[in-house]
């Protein structure tokens, strides 16, 4: 009986033990997620893979260069997630490491998108040149920190105030993260893309140059023509609507199966 009583209770500890490492790792993700240290790790996962299989296949000179690379790789790994192993220890002080993780509201993206959406039309009516970028799951911190740091809610006033010519924020790209504003005055990346149309300027570039290298959706008003576009997955959209931005950028900055029955549609439905 003693033996029995034992087994159980090894079997649970066991289990208690996997499951407490599983979800330290599930919230190191979710800590991860949304920053270029994201691709990193998933980077060493595949050096990990690796070096599982040398140590299998008995491939020797793989698992030595394995080795040598773990060996060294501890303190690479330090400097690499450097912010990310910071922000996880300040969330481990203030014991929110193990609070319940949640997505953002889906009422605060409608919110968001439409201050965003009735700044863009009200800046492409009179043809002022904005630059907006909405981070996705892709990390932009590398480009919020070229611009000025803002970090306040989101809202059409303020992105409309940002972009009014002559102002000193005005150059240079919006970034925002859900339903924040980073940051204003950032450089992108130009695109080097031979194949963009000659009659797109700067904006269009750095919009398109970003969408090369991130998730993230990035609006664009021409000041020449005040014709919205909108850029994503290396491509430009070009000539939108009110209503067509709405909806792309609903169903983008949400769920694949919330969107379906997202406020903004039964608001929509019930507008008739």
């Amino acid at each position: 009986m003693g033996d029995i009583t034992g087994n159980i209770l090894s079997y649970v500890t066991n289990a208690v033990d996997i499951l407490i490492v599983t979800y330290v790792i599930y919230k190191m993700i979710i800590l991860l997620r949304g920053t270029r240290a994201l691709q990193l790790f998933k980077g060493i996962m595949v050096i990990v893979v690796a070096m599982l299989a040398s140590s299998y296949l008995h491939l020797r000179t793989l698992q030595w260069l394995m080795d040598k690379a773990f060996t060294y790789g501890v303190f690479a790994i330090l400097i690499i997630f450097q912010p990310e192993l910071r922000r996880a220890l300040e969330q481990l002080g203030r014991g929110s490491l193990f609070a319940r993780s949640s997505n953002v509201e889906e009422q605060t993206v409608i919110n968001s998108v439409e201050g965003v959406v009735k700044a863009i039309f009200y800046m492409a009516k009179r043809r002022i040149g904005a630059l907006i970028v909405i981070e996705r799951e892709t990390g932009l911190s590398d480009y919020i920190e070229t611009g000025i740091s803002l970090t306040a809610k989101s809202s059409s006033e303020l992105l409309i105030n940002i972009f009014i010519p002559n102002t000193p924020l005005h150059d240079g790209a919006v970034i925002m993260r859900k339903d924040m504003v980073m940051a204003a005055g950032c450089y992108l990346p130009l695109s080097e893309n031979p194949t963009i149309s000659k009659e797109l300027g700067t904006r269009h570039r750095a919009a398109i140059g970003l969408s090369e290298v991130s998730d993230a959706l990035t609006l664009v008003v021409s000041e020449e023509t005040g014709q919205v576009s909108v850029t994503m997955n290396g491509e430009i959209l070009r000539d939108y609507t009110e209503e067509r931005l709405k909806k792309l950028l609903i169903e983008k900055l949400t769920s694949p199966a919330r969107t379906s029955t997202s406020i903004w549609q039964r608001k929509v439905r019930n507008n008739g």
